[in-house]
Order: C-alpha cells, then structure tokens, then sequence
C-alpha cells in the first residue's frame, strides 16, 4: 500500500464479497471486479476522497469455489489453494500500462522486498491461434529493458496460462506472471527452475499476476478492443507472505497461525504432526475465513445461490471436525472471534457484525451435527463393499442427513469411490415436483364440525388484487366448537389470507339479510378459509363478500411503506440487511433484519427522510403476476431468506432501481397514497437482529397531533415564550450542577471527619492498628476515596474499614483498606472484605490494598463494623 500510495495510487477499500450490481458473479473473485465499469469505458475515473484517480491499489477479499475460478477441490490437501484469499493488486484505467506495470514489479519485489532475483521467473502470453493472437513481444521486450531479470528466465506460455478472463465474458487481455522458485540451491542446480514453471510444482509458484487489459470478450467469444487499455494486477497476500517468512506453506505464516493454533487448542492436536490431521486444521482454518466474511457481508446460509455455497463450505469443515478431530459439538462458531481480532484493523466488517456472525454459524453447526453422526454411519454402510455411491443413497444423505452432494462426493473420493450423480439430480428434480402439487385439502381444527360441501371441492379464486367486493358462492362450512361461530370457503373472494407478514383482511359476507362478520382468513392448500361470527342461515344463497375498505387501506399504506423502507435499510446500512419477520396491520408496521449494530438516531433520520421522499415522489406501483422465478431472479428482485417460492411468482416493483420484490401482498397504487412515514421504535430482538417499528396515514397523523399536544402541553408549563428544548437543558444543567455541589459538601463533611474517624482508631491482636466507622449519606465512591485519603496519612500497620446504609433502599456498603507492609504478611482486603460482606447479606472483592462490598441488610452495618477485629485477627 505504502509502495503503490507513493506511485500516485488512490488506496481502497475492498469491495465486500457479495458484489453488488453484477449479476455475473456469485462471488467477488478478483481484485478488479469493483471496477469493472472503468474497464468496460462506463466509468471514466475512480471516484474517492472529493477526487478523481486513475490509479488504485489494494488488498480485496476473495471467494473461488464454482465456475471459472473453483478451488474448493484442492483446499487443505494442499498448502497453497483457499476459499477465501487476499488478493492484492494495483490498477491502472487508462493511465500507464505494460512498462510502468512490469517496471514497479520487479521495483517492489527484488529493491523494496529483497526478494532474490536469481529466482524469479517471468512469463508472457506466447499467442492465440483461435483468437487470432499474436507473442507478446512488447512485454519480452520491457521485462528485458525495465528490469534486472536473468533473459532465459523469461517464458513463453498460451492461452491457459497467460491470457487473464474474468469468466465466461468481460473484460480480458494478455497476462505476464512472476515465479518464484523456493527450491534449496542444490535442488535448483540438479533441475532448471524454468521447466518447472506452470508444472505445478508447489515450490516453483506464481506470485503475482500483471494483466494487461486489451479487449472485451463477446458472449459469442469475439474479441473487441477497449476504449483504453488497462493494467490489473493480482498477488496472493497468504503466498507472498509464505515467501517473505521463508515458509513452505501458506499455512505456516502467521496469517493462519492464530487460527491453527485455537483450532489445535479445541481439538487437542498440534498442527504439524499428522498428515491427516493437518489436513483437516487446513481445511477448517481456510473454510472459517470464507463462511465469517461471506456472512459479513451478506451471503446467509441457504439452500440456494450464495447462501448454499456457504452452507456447503461449512457443513464440509464440520464434517472435517467431526471425523477427523473428533469435535461432537459446534466449534466453528468459536474461531470466529480469533479471526475477527486478527482481521479487525483490515477488514473491520467482521469483527462489528461478530454477534450475528458467530450466531449464524452456530445454529449452521446445530442443525448440521443433529444429522451428521448418523449419517456418516450410514455413509460407511453404503460404500463398503461398492466402487459407486447409488444415486439413491446420495439423495438419502442430501435429503435426510443435509449432505450436500459435494461432501459426499469429498467422502467418496477420500475412499476411491464414484457417485452416481445423474440419479442423484433426478431424485432431486422429482422431490421439487412433489412439493409443488403436494396436498389434497385436509386440514382440520379440533374443535371444528366436518365440512359441509355446497358443491364440488375447488380452490378458491383470490379477487382481492383487483376489488374489495365480490360476488360469491360458499362451497362449504363448518360450525366451531363454541355453536356460535363458523368456517366458510368461498368459491372467490377480495378477502386477503394472512401470509407474509400482512394481516388478513376483515369485512363481512352479506348472504340475503344476513351479514356475517369476517375476524381470519387463512389459506390452506389453495382455498381460502374466513372465519365468520355466526353460522350460515342459507349457505347456498347468492352472497357478497365485502372487505373493510378503510382497514385495508391502512394496512396497504403500512404494507408499501415496508418495501420502501426495507430499500432505504439497505441503501443506508449496507446489503447484509435482510428481512427476518415482519407484521402489517392496519395500525403499524413492524419489521425485523438483520444487522450488527443499533440502528442510530441519525441512521433512522436519515432512512425516514429518504422513505418520506419517495412517498412525495408519487412513485406508481408497478405490479406483475405469472412471472418465471428464474426471470425475477435475474432482474434482482429481493428474495425472503427461507422462503420457498413457486416456478411463478408476483413482482412488486416501486420504481426498478428503488424497490422490487416478490410479494403476496396488497399495496397502494402509488406511494402518494401513505401520506407519511415515521418511525416510533428501534430495538434488539436477538443476536444480530434488529427490529424497527413505524406508522404511517391514519397513523403517522395520529402520532404527529399527539405529540404537538404534548409539546403544547410542556409550552403551558415552562411559559408560552420558552424555547422548549433550551429551557428544559437548562435545568437539567441546573440540576446536574445541585447534585455536583451536593457531592462536594457531602465530601467535605466526610473529610472533615477524617480526622475523627482516624481518632477513633484502636489496636488489635498482632499490633495491628484498626480503624472502624460509619459514614451516614456517604456512597461507595466517597468510602474508597477515604480509604485511599487514610492510606496515605497512615501508610503504615492500620487497616481501615468504612461503612454507610440506605435503609430505604435495602443497602449497605463496606470499603476495607489495608497498608502495604500488612499485605506482605498474608493481611488482604479483598479477603477481609468478603468476610464482612457475608454478614450483611452481600458479597465484593477488589485489590490487595482496597477493596469494596455490597449488602442487602443495612441493619447489620453494625454488626459487621463490630467483628471487623475478629475477622482481621483471624488472618494473622
């Protein structure tokens, strides 16, 4: 960082591991994907500190484990491939290129580093027939110009090695790498190092990556130029520092040591000693590293996307645990305070969200462990005496025991075996079919009479979108056990069923002259359940179903206001924010997330402030039924954690680029229509979980008037003319300054009974000198600052204990001091203390000279003050 500052580089920060507005990627998986937009020509500068930079450098966390860049595989059987990895790289947007790139290099590396040069190897892009590439000659040219590297170190490599693609498409272009060979000399002199670049060979090892950003790859894999070219670097943090400490591995260097050590500490084990076993202390070290930081900044646990990802890495280090190191219990969790300490001046992110990290990483591992023993039982079962795990028993593993199938495939390689993964995805793909077109309707209240079917048994059609009065048929009812209310199921009905955090609607079923109240409505299997307050007279009549119009207003207002501030959560705090539970009602709105932190005054000031602006804004609701769940996916519409959705959804959209989720629920036509957004709670409802409560229309109305009321009210009291705010500041500053003097007179008379009390003193068994008194209206501060206050005006054979009571309060405190040449003869004053303490009802401690105590019973301060000698003699 120091290096590249003084080469005119902006320093940034790292991106979090989710990216943010690019669809392309699971996971960040290079330093260069924040500036993606610069290299693509949509962005021209970089934007930091009031300037504009085309220059930048940093370390970027990254995750490599699907697509292009997997290497999940090799994590822990190796000791060079992580999940998680620092990458640290400097970029250039259309500023200098291959010879400033090469030139600094080979700066920081052999005349900042030290690094020997005899050892590093450089290689460049040999060409492209299919792409119609030519050598890159013009780096040959500057790594013999611009450096001091030996000529026959420089090599040729193709595509495979030395042509940089993010994926599948993007931005691309020739790469030049840096080797170093780690080999001992008389290994180097037996065998060229040259041939052992790119020959995986782990101690002949790339350690930093110069690409040289040329061209864009077309999804049909043509290549067109960039608006400008580009340099984007990469070097492994974890490698360099293996080099740089004169390790073998990446997990001998102090990086990873705290984590190995906690690690060895939980599992009674020295890293080092058992090839198996370091196998896995490598895996558990690396897969902590990507499931705290990929949780941080946003990736939950899940069984799709990311959050299934991340599942995967974890269930597939406990498993690790488990078997290997004979850890039964959660232990993941544990590490994560090691890492947050270790990581917190770098990447602060983990250790401010360490409560809700380490939260969802145990309950991970609870669930996790509930299954895993058996299913590994089960597993050992299965693959003896077999070459390939059925499919069926891979789908037994998923389904019954949570392995997801690259653990069973881990486990299946570890023992030479085959999984039969095409039965495996069939099973899968048949039990998502089954869950779709589960369920005749069943369901059934206890204390409710058998259904009386009008009709044929249908679904009921749902109006409410559309209308709030419909024109109905009932198709069955039922009596509840008190004989006075029923269950109808309609045949269509405006009424909503609550689901989703939203009320369901109230109204009434007018069936002729009878008008039956609705109180629930619930949703099972697809019909619709109301719950009225009487029984049907004529169930086969022609009915109306009536929704309370002003009550679903308010419920919409409160149900549209949420998805605006769930947008503004995210904006203000950062995308980890992610719905937890939530309630609508006609009254209030109430809404749980995730989050690390309380929510701040300002933070809430300035979440309202952007909700209130865009419900002035008017926004129109944009309202889409029927669409594929793959399509919504894509169009990044925000999904419920946990939720299962159907091959079709419903899309709520308020404004594309502001708010679009999938919703059930009913909403307002335009945001116009809340009227006013006001928070009225922020709390904590657990770990890492956060919880905010709002009103809107009727309600925010509501609130506003009443507290102008109070503030009127305060006005009457304090005199119409007072600034409210001022006056009330002002006296409590008035009284703050009371108290201040109150406590200083209170001082005063206790010092000026100092010399009293140290009259007062008298000698004990052992020549000791005791001094004992009460201090009526005194606290635990004012007796420990005379404790201190008699230890210095007599420093020598005396121990002092003070007493005070509030027999109003139920208490009483004891201060004991004890002079130092009375320590060294066994004589303490946390010991004396906490003998005294038992006989008021209380307990304390504190340092050999001083220490303080509690009670319950004040009406033995006495009794205490009278046996301080005995108690003190016993310790001679």
């Amino acid at each position: 960082m120091d290096f590249f500052e003084r080469k005119s580089h902006a320093i940034t920060q790292s991106a979090p591991v989710v990216p943010k507005d690019d669809p392309t990627l699971l996971f960040t998986n290079a330093g260069m994907n924040q500036f993606k937009p610069l290299f693509l020509g949509e962005q021209k500068f970089w934007q930091q500190d009031g300037k504009e930079w085309t220059r930048a450098a940093n370390t970027q966390k990254c995750i490599r484990v699907s697509g292009k860049h997997n290497d999940l595989e090799e994590v822990g059987i190796d000791t060079y491939h992580h999940t998680l990895f620092e990458m640290l790289g400097n970029w250039s947007f259309g500023d200098y290129f291959k010879k400033e790139a090469i030139k600094w290099a080979w700066e920081l590396l052999v005349n900042e580093w030290g690094l020997d040069k005899d050892r590093l190897y450089a290689t460049v892009f040999g060409g492209d027939e299919e792409d119609g590439l030519p050598v890159d000659e013009e780096a040959i040219k500057l790594w013999k110009s611009e450096t001091s590297i030996k000529p026959e170190h420089i090599l040729k490599f193709g595509k495979k090695d030395n042509f940089w693609e993010m994926g599948d498409t993007g931005p691309c272009g020739p790469c030049s790498e840096v080797h170093v060979d780690l080999r001992t000399d008389e290994e180097r002199a037996e065998v060229d190092g040259a041939t052992l670049v790119n020959a995986d060979d782990p101690r002949v090892m790339e350690i930093w990556n110069l690409v040289f950003i040329q061209f864009n790859r077309e999804a049909s894999g043509k290549l067109n130029p960039l608006p400008a070219q580009h340099v984007d670097t990469g070097m492994g943090f974890e490698r360099i520092c293996a080099v740089m400490q004169g390790k073998k591995s990446n997990y001998d260097t102090d990086v990873f040591k705290p984590l190995l050590d906690e690690i060895g500490r939980l599992g009674g084990v020295t890293y080092g000693k058992d090839y198996k076993t370091d196998v896995a202390m490598r895996v558990i070290a690396d897969h902590i590293r990507a499931v705290s930081f990929g949780i941080a900044d946003g990736a939950s646990p899940s069984n799709d996307g990311r959050g299934y990802v991340i599942r995967r890495i974890l269930r597939r280090a406990v498993r690790y645990g488990w078997d290997v190191l004979g850890l039964r219990k959660p232990f993941m969790h544990e590490l994560c305070k090691v890492l947050a300490e270790q990581f917190k001046d770098v990447f602060p992110e983990l250790h401010a969200q360490l409560g809700y990290v380490s939260s969802v990483i145990k309950s991970e591992e609870e669930s996790f462990l509930k299954t895993l023993g058996q299913g590994i039982t089960l597993f050992n079962d299965i693959a003896e005496g077999t070459k390939v795990i059925s499919g069926d028993d891979a789908f037994k593993l998923h389904d019954t025991f949570g392995f997801p199938i690259d653990l069973t495939r881990l486990m299946a390689r570890e023992r030479g075996l085959q999984v039969d993964e095409a039965r495996f995805e069939t099973l899968m793909n048949e039990q998502k079919e089954r869950a779709r077109s589960a369920g005749k309707f069943s369901a059934e209240t206890s204390d409710a009479g058998e259904w009386n079917w009008i009709g044929e048994e249908a679904a009921t059609v749902f109006t409410g979108y559309d209308e709030t009065e419909t024109s109905v048929r009932i198709l069955a009812w039922r009596s509840l056990g008190d004989g006075k209310s029923a269950q109808v199921i309609l045949n269509k009905t405006p009424f909503y069923a609550e689901s989703g955090g939203q009320v369901s609607d109230s109204g009434e079923i007018v069936c002729g002259d009878q008008s039956l109240n609705v109180t629930a409505v619930e949703n099972r299997d697809g019909k619709r359940i109301h719950t009225v307050d009487g029984i049907p007279s004529n169930p086969e009549a022609n009915c109306i179903a009536k929704v309370d119009a002003g009550v679903r207003s308010e419920t919409e207002k409160n149900h549209s206001a949420t998805h605006l501030m769930h947008a503004a959560l995210r904006r203000v705090l950062g995308d980890h924010v992610a719905q937890k539970g939530s309630l609508v009602n006609d009254k209030k709105l109430r809404f749980d997330f995730s989050h690390y932190d309380s929510v701040t005054a300002e933070q809430l000031d300035e979440i309202e402030k952007e909700v209130n602006q865009k419900i002035r804004e008017n926004i129109a609701l944009q309202e889409e039924r029927e669409v594929p769940i793959d399509e919504a996916r894509e169009r990044g519409a925000t999904m419920l954690f946990g939720e299962k959705y159907g091959d079709y959804v419903r899309v709520v959209t308020f404004d594309p680029n502001y708010s679009m989720e999938l919703c059930g629920g009913t909403h307002v036509k335009a945001t116009g229509e809340i009227g006013y957004f006001r928070f009225t709670s922020e709390s904590s409802v657990a770990s890492g979980i956060r919880r905010v409560e709002a009103v809107t229309g009727y309600g925010a109305d509501e609130l506003l008037r009443n507290e102008k009321h109070e503030l009127l009210k305060i006005r009457e009291a304090i005199g119409a003319s007072a600034n409210p705010v001022e006056f009330i500041t002002s006296i409590l500053k008035e009284k703050k300054q009371l108290e201040k003097e109150i406590k200083e007179i209170k001082m005063k008379e206790a010092a000026s009974g100092l010399d009293s009390i140290l009259a007062s003193g008298r000698e004990i068994g052992g020549g000791i000198h005791l001094i004992t008194g009460e201090l009526p209206g005194s606290d635990m501060n004012q007796l420990k600052q005379l404790g201190y206050d008699i230890l210095n005006k007599r420093p020598e054979n005396t121990v002092t204990v003070l007493g005070t009571k509030d027999e109003e309060q139920g208490k009483v405190f004891l201060m004991v001091s004890v002079t130092e040449d009375l320590i060294k003869k066994g004589y303490k004053a946390g010991a004396i203390v906490g003998a005294l303490a038992k006989l008021v009802g209380g307990g304390g401690g504190g340092q050999p000279n001083l220490a303080t105590a509690g009670g319950k019973q004040p009406e033995k301060l006495n009794e205490a003050l009278s046996g301080a000698a005995e108690v003190v003699e016993s310790l001679g």
